[in-house]
């Protein structure tokens, strides 16, 4: 047999093994609410070769390819378990197996590894929490496709409504056009139908009604069988405490806004300062998709190597606030054409890291350049560290934290070198570390971090609303 025939049978093998995962990774998830993962990526819903792609992934921050074959046993491991609501990375069980010298069985291991999700410890599947998205545009059409991924199980969140401006003729069709297609999102995982009687889009069996408002005080949300809910307002148009607050209203029990807070507005990156959420906030904001991008990789260089100050300059993506073609703009250059030019902007994302990372005392400088892509942009963290260190030492810091921190839902990494911005399209880290552009100098260290703006953030945001609503299930194996 050549060669040629080994790497395709080979091929076939690992296919058909694949295509065997995802019936069970399937049952796990709506049966048990257990999201099955492969080094912070989920297998939900993947086809055969998502999978296998996820596995040859691993190669870019484990530094060698994980094989379907490793992975296998551990999912059928976890059928045989009594597992309650998690999620369960099997590119980590398969990693720490590999090292575990105890002679433990794959069943034996698994067991011990995700036992505070099983028998007595698991906690209990809660009931689904309403969500409202007050607004409809790039932030608000991805967060809707991430809840209705998400509503799988039947569990956890679930979209209830969006409230909207009324938009004339077909407003409904159209909207939902806007959520099916996505020119650069790609095509909704799934099928989308419109009730205009009942003025509601149903996607993937998701009742979502349409609400139409000028204003949150013309909207009773109780009228609709909402309750409890957590708006999330994807508008902007408020961001101080008190807009905020005019959307809680009956039905309405929390308001999490997907821009920058201003005032005593509390500014939440995951992963990074969610814990400090009080149980009795009602109002808070996700941060920009800049502050998310840049704050967990500088909280991961800050605890190991210190931070005595830094700089950011962010090359962004042009969004919905600048002009197709020059026309007025009431700031001094966004009126210019985005598709044509690059645009210097500011960004207060430097001065937001104050709010996420208030033990951090390093002053943190920034500018922003627009440029003429339409998503996916790239911070360059230029920072003064508190000790010398090298290039090879900083790289493999920061591939294990995106491999094994608590950061490892943030932080991605990658060593491709020929990685461009839209490789990174659909991301849902907050940011990727491109190991080829990484400059170090004994005290000075240069980071390149891609993000998808769009999707990155959203997945953020999602994170958040999980952790206010409680839904925020545990993760096996613990990061360490």
């Amino acid at each position: 047999m050549t060669v040629k025939d080994d790497s395709f049978t080979d091929w076939k093998n690992r296919e058909e093994i694949a295509e065997s995962m995802i019936p069970m990774i399937g049952r796990l998830h709506r049966e048990r609410d257990v999201t099955v993962l492969l080094h912070s990526r989920s297998l939900v819903n993947k086809s055969v070769v998502s999978i296998l792609k996820t596995h040859r992934f691993a190669r870019q921050i484990a530094g060698e390819e994980l094989s379907v074959t490793d992975t296998l046993p551990f999912v059928q491991a976890l059928t045989t378990l009594d597992l309650g609501p998690s999620q369960i990375d099997i590119g980590r069980l398969a990693e720490i197996y590999k090292t575990d010298e105890r002679g433990l069985s794959v069943a034996e291991f698994t067991a011990e590894a995700v036992a505070g999700a099983t028998g007595g410890n698991k906690i209990e599947r809660r009931e689904p929490r309403d969500v409202v998205l007050y607004g409809f545009g790039r932030i608000g059409r991805l967060v809707a496709r991430l809840l209705i991924e998400k509503a799988g199980s039947g569990n956890g969140l679930r979209l209830r409504a969006i409230v909207v401006r009324g938009g004339g003729d077909q407003d409904i069709v159209k909207r939902a056009s806007l959520l099916r297609r996505d020119s650069i999102h790609g095509q909704f995982q799934g099928t989308i139908t419109v009730d205009e009687v009942e003025g509601a889009i149903i996607a993937n069996g998701n009742t979502i009604k349409v609400i139409y408002a000028n204003d949150p005080s013309e909207v009773d949300y109780t009228a609709y069988g909402i309750k409890d809910a957590i708006l999330i307002d994807n508008t902007g148009k408020w961001r101080d405490r008190e807009g905020l607050s005019q959307h809680l209203r009956p039905g309405i029990d929390k308001v999490v806004l997907t821009a920058p807070g201003k005032g005593d507005v509390p500014n939440i990156v995951h992963g990074v300062n969610h814990d400090t959420i009080k149980p009795d906030e009602q109002i808070l904001s996700c941060a920009s998709c800049t502050t998310n991008a840049i704050v967990p990789p500088l909280k991961a260089m800050a605890d190991e190597y210190g931070v005595l100050r830094g700089h950011v300059e962010t090359v962004h993506s042009f969004t919905n606030d600048q002009n197709l073609l020059d026309n007025y703009h009431k700031a001094d250059r966004r009126g210019r054409s985005a598709p044509l030019n690059m645009v210097i902007t500011e960004t207060g994302a430097a001065s937001a890291v104050a709010k996420a990372l208030p033990d951090l005392k390093a002053p943190i400088t920034g500018s922003s350049i627009r440029v003429p892509v339409p998503d996916v942009s790239i911070a360059i963290l230029s920072l003064r560290l508190g000790r010398e260190t090298t290039r090879e030492e900083v790289l493999d810091y920061l591939r294990d934290v995106s491999l094994t921190s608590p950061l490892k839902r943030q932080i991605d990494f990658t060593t491709a070198p020929d990685a461009v911005s839209m490789d990174f399209v659909g991301s849902r880290h907050a940011s990727i570390i491109d190991a080829g552009a990484t400059k170090v100098d004994g005290d000075n260290a240069i980071l390149y971090l891609w993000y998808d703006n769009e999707f990155g953030y959203s997945c953020q945001v999602i994170r958040v609303v999980q952790h206010v609503s409680g839904v925020e299930y545990p993760t096996y194996p613990s990061a360490v």
